[in-house]
Protein backbone atom coordinates (compact mmCIF):
# COMPACT_ATOMS: atom_id res chain seq x y z
CA UNK A 1 0.00 0.00 0.00
CA UNK A 2 1.31 3.45 -0.90
CA UNK A 3 1.97 5.84 1.93
CA UNK A 4 -0.76 8.29 2.81
CA UNK A 5 -1.77 10.81 5.42
CA UNK A 6 -5.10 10.46 7.21
CA UNK A 7 -6.49 13.20 9.45
CA UNK A 8 -9.21 12.30 11.93
CA UNK A 9 -11.15 15.18 13.43
CA UNK A 10 -13.88 15.43 16.02
CA UNK A 11 -14.77 16.64 19.48
CA UNK A 12 -13.24 15.01 22.57
CA UNK A 13 -14.94 11.66 23.12
CA UNK A 14 -16.05 11.29 19.48
CA UNK A 15 -13.96 8.17 18.80
CA UNK A 16 -10.93 9.67 17.04
CA UNK A 17 -8.28 7.62 18.83
CA UNK A 18 -10.38 4.46 18.60
CA UNK A 19 -10.75 4.87 14.83
CA UNK A 20 -7.09 5.79 14.39
CA UNK A 21 -5.99 2.53 15.99
CA UNK A 22 -7.93 0.56 13.36
CA UNK A 23 -6.19 2.23 10.41
CA UNK A 24 -2.85 1.37 8.83
CA UNK A 25 -0.07 3.80 9.66
CA UNK A 26 1.71 5.43 12.55
CA UNK A 27 -0.89 6.93 14.92
CA UNK A 28 -0.03 10.42 16.18
CA UNK A 29 -1.92 13.00 18.18
CA UNK A 30 -0.93 16.15 20.02
CA UNK A 31 -2.02 14.55 23.32
CA UNK A 32 0.93 12.13 23.04
CA UNK A 33 3.20 15.09 23.80
CA UNK A 34 1.78 15.16 27.33
CA UNK A 35 2.52 11.51 28.13
CA UNK A 36 5.66 11.01 30.21
CA UNK A 37 8.08 8.05 30.16
CA UNK A 38 5.97 6.27 32.77
CA UNK A 39 2.94 6.50 30.50
CA UNK A 40 1.11 9.10 32.60
CA UNK A 41 -0.87 11.85 30.88
CA UNK A 42 -0.45 15.37 32.25
CA UNK A 43 -2.02 18.08 30.08
CA UNK A 44 -0.42 21.53 30.30
CA UNK A 45 -2.48 24.05 28.29
CA UNK A 46 0.43 26.48 27.94
CA UNK A 47 2.33 23.80 26.00
CA UNK A 48 -0.47 23.10 23.50
CA UNK A 49 1.22 25.05 20.66
CA UNK A 50 4.41 23.01 21.27
CA UNK A 51 2.37 19.80 21.24
CA UNK A 52 0.86 20.64 17.86
CA UNK A 53 4.27 21.59 16.42
CA UNK A 54 5.67 18.29 17.72
CA UNK A 55 2.79 16.36 16.14
CA UNK A 56 3.32 18.02 12.76
CA UNK A 57 7.10 17.47 12.91
CA UNK A 58 6.60 13.78 13.78
CA UNK A 59 4.13 13.46 10.91
CA UNK A 60 6.66 14.92 8.48
CA UNK A 61 9.41 12.65 9.78
CA UNK A 62 7.38 9.46 9.39
CA UNK A 63 6.07 10.43 5.95
CA UNK A 64 9.61 11.21 4.76
CA UNK A 65 10.66 7.79 6.08
CA UNK A 66 8.03 6.22 3.79
CA UNK A 67 5.39 5.40 6.38
CA UNK A 68 1.69 6.19 6.34
CA UNK A 69 0.51 8.41 9.18
CA UNK A 70 -2.85 8.77 10.93
CA UNK A 71 -3.23 12.00 12.92
CA UNK A 72 -6.16 12.24 15.34
CA UNK A 73 -6.63 15.74 16.73
CA UNK A 74 -9.78 17.76 17.27
CA UNK A 75 -9.15 20.02 14.23
CA UNK A 76 -12.21 22.09 15.22
CA UNK A 77 -11.58 24.78 12.59
CA UNK A 78 -10.31 24.19 9.07
CA UNK A 79 -7.17 26.30 9.52
CA UNK A 80 -5.98 23.81 12.15
CA UNK A 81 -5.56 21.17 9.41
CA UNK A 82 -3.89 23.47 6.89
CA UNK A 83 -0.27 22.66 7.79
CA UNK A 84 -1.04 18.95 7.29
CA UNK A 85 -2.81 19.64 4.00
CA UNK A 86 0.19 21.68 2.85
CA UNK A 87 2.57 18.91 3.94
CA UNK A 88 0.64 16.27 1.98
CA UNK A 89 0.59 18.53 -1.08
CA UNK A 90 4.31 19.32 -0.80
CA UNK A 91 5.21 15.64 -0.48
CA UNK A 92 2.61 14.63 -3.10
CA UNK A 93 1.01 12.19 -0.67
CA UNK A 94 -2.69 11.28 -0.75
CA UNK A 95 -4.69 12.89 2.06
CA UNK A 96 -7.89 11.56 3.60
CA UNK A 97 -9.93 13.46 6.20
CA UNK A 98 -12.34 11.53 8.41
CA UNK A 99 -14.80 13.04 10.89
CA UNK A 100 -15.93 11.29 14.07
CA UNK A 101 -19.32 12.07 15.61
CA UNK A 102 -19.49 9.34 18.27
CA UNK A 103 -20.44 10.00 21.87
CA UNK A 104 -17.96 8.22 24.12
CA UNK A 105 -16.37 9.11 27.43
CA UNK A 106 -13.51 11.51 26.68
CA UNK A 107 -10.38 9.87 28.05
CA UNK A 108 -8.50 13.11 28.72
CA UNK A 109 -11.02 14.63 31.09
CA UNK A 110 -11.89 17.65 28.95
CA UNK A 111 -14.50 19.71 30.87
CA UNK A 112 -18.04 19.75 29.45
CA UNK A 113 -17.93 23.55 29.16
CA UNK A 114 -14.79 23.34 27.00
CA UNK A 115 -16.43 20.75 24.75
CA UNK A 116 -19.50 23.00 24.45
CA UNK A 117 -17.30 25.90 23.29
CA UNK A 118 -15.54 23.60 20.81
CA UNK A 119 -18.90 22.43 19.46
CA UNK A 120 -19.93 26.07 18.89
CA UNK A 121 -16.74 26.74 16.89
CA UNK A 122 -16.95 23.49 14.86
CA UNK A 123 -16.58 23.88 11.09
CA UNK A 124 -17.96 21.08 8.88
Amino acid sequence: MAKQLTLIRGLPGSGKSTLAKTLDGVHLEADQYFVNEQGNYHFQPQLLPDAHQWCLAQTREYLLAGQSVVVSNTFIEHWEMQAYVDLANTLNIPLTIKVCHGKYKNIHGVPAETIKKMRQKWQD
